[in-house]
């Protein structure tokens, strides 16, 4: 990550500088008397919520007081102050910018530097043009803030910005293969250990349903195996995250229409991407944890050797499922992760994948459907983690009759359900592999983010899930 977020003891006085204000604020700090300060404060009055003031040598950029009082929505709303803000920066350019606030309230410049930060993405790694117009420093500036609470959100930032890449990076890159090695080196950086399981080992597991899975690609399946432990760690069992590795996607023999379809396939490994991401920023910022990332890896491809609808394959734990759609396929090397976890006899397990385009169709960008049988507490305290960065959460149902929608009459489980109910009846699905306090996160809809720029959440990979995991995380991290 190119982009450094520092924390500044004293505004310099000299470069471009954001203020956080309100009506009662002493602008004689910043400007003069005169008709510069005259017409702040005319636009303050008018409750503008951004103005511009050039003092030739450098520019002050004045943003109003959120009018939230709830610390999450007032997180937002200068999050997407710190989008609008970008806007501007890039088309003077600026490089370097001071923020601070004159109310007293570091967590509004922290979301500030949010929002900017992750407005500033950029993935040129393919242009022939690789110049930018980003901000390369960020200083943060305030009464309460110190070096360690910005050093944390730097590390998160360049987090999203891993997995924001992995997610844009083409399936002729990034194979399997290829995003196991990404894991090795990031787990070098930041200090937790990576085992990769090649094809052969994944057999002997019996891993049915990636093996099935990968029947079709040309390139092999991993099975990757992360884990960040803390010399202290505050649990006795493991955290552990599992992530949806299909790094490309064609439906396999149940292949997807080419257009709006499945040219954004690349995108089929946020979940691990986000997991990954999530583990990066826990092991940066040495949360006192015991975490365990399970990440089965592969192409869903459509060759002579590929598993056909009416195929059973078997499980790692020996269920045997039906498979009547080679495009319900997350769900099958989730499975396969999902019953690998208990060995680890862990504490709660995770799951983050882009499962199903009824999630996607329920709730839209805005969120992210999850289930699972995790008690109240858990859920309480993941619901008010994602409400906090607003990666939002909508608790689907899972009544017991959903469970019927599954059975096979030839299997123990077929590997889709009915017209209805898609992303209920896929969690139900992973639900049989699980004998442990688990969560479901269905990122399909908020993962990839196609039609233009959707406030600092950018354009393609977005990123979610990191953010998320990580808030709930710290909070179990006391």
């Amino acid at each position: 990550m190119n982009l450094k977020i520092k924390h500044l003891k004293q505004l310099s006085g000299e470069r471009d500088t954001a203020i956080i204000v309100n009506s009662q604020t002493d602008l004689s700090k910043f400007l003069p008397e005169g008709a510069a300060r005259e017409y702040l404060q005319q636009r303050i009055k008018r409750e503008m919520p951004l103005t511009t003031v050039n003092l030739y040598d450098r520019t002050l950029y004045f943003l109003l007081d959120s009018p939230q009082t709830d610390l999450p929505q007032r997180k937002e709303y200068f999050r997407k102050k710190g989008y609008e803000l970008s806007k501007i920066l890039k088309s003077e350019p600026v490089r370097n910018i001071e923020l601070t606030t004159e109310l007293g309230k570091p967590e509004d410049v922290l979301a500030l530097a949010e929002g900017l930060a992750l407005s500033s993405y950029e993935f040129l790694k393919y242009k022939s043009d690789k110049s930018s117009k980003v901000l390369h420093n960020i200083w943060l500036h305030g009464t309460g803030l110190v070096k360690g609470v910005v050093e944390e959100l730097e590390n998160l930032i360049e987090a999203v910005f891993i997995t924001r890449d992995l997610v844009n990076e083409p399936v002729i890159y990034l194979t399997a293969e290829q995003f196991s090695k990404e894991m090795e080196e990031l787990g070098k950086e930041a200090g937790f250990d990576v085992e990769v399981l090649n094809k052969t080992k994944i057999k002997s597991l019996k891993m049915g349903g990636l093996l099935g899975v990968n029947a079709g690609s040309p390139n092999p399946p991993t099975f990757n195996i992360l884990e960040y432990k803390h010399e202290k760690p505050v649990n006795t069992k493991p955290y552990v995250l599992v992530g949806k590795g299909v790094v490309y996607d064609t439906g396999g023999l149940s292949l997807k229409p080419t257009t709006n379809s499945m040219d954004c396939m690349k995108s089929d490994m946020a979940g691990a991407a986000a997991v990954l991401g999530a583990l990066y920023a826990v092991a940066k910022n040495k949360l006192p944890l015991h975490v365990i990332v399970l990440i089965p890896a592969t192409e869903n491809r459509p060759d002579g050797n590929a598993i056909t609808p009416g195929d059973v394959i078997t499980m790692h734990d020996g269920t045997t499922v039906e498979v009547l759609n080679t495009d319900a396929e997350g769900r099958l090397i989730l499975a396969d992760a999902l019953s690998y976890a208990k060995r680890y006899e862990p504490e709660l397990v995770l799951d983050m994948a882009t499962l199903t385009g009824a999630a996607a169709r329920a709730i839209g960008k805005e969120g992210i459907v999850y289930m699972g049988t995790a008690g109240a507490e858990v859920k309480t305290q993941i619901s008010e983690a994602g409400f906090d960065v607003y990666e939002r959460l909508v608790e689907f149902p899972m009544w017991e009759e959903y469970d019927e929608i599954i059975q096979s009459t030839v299997a123990d489980l077929k590997n889709i359900g009915g017209d209805s109910a898609g992303a209920i009846t896929a969690g139900m699905f992973l639900k049989h592999f699980t004998e442990y306090p688990w969560l479901h996160f269905d990122i399909a809809g908020s993962a990839f983010l196609e039609t233009g720029e959707w406030n600092y959440r950018g354009r393609n990979g977005s990123g979610v899930g990191v953010r998320l995991l990580y808030k709930f995380l710290k909070m179990q991290a006391g």
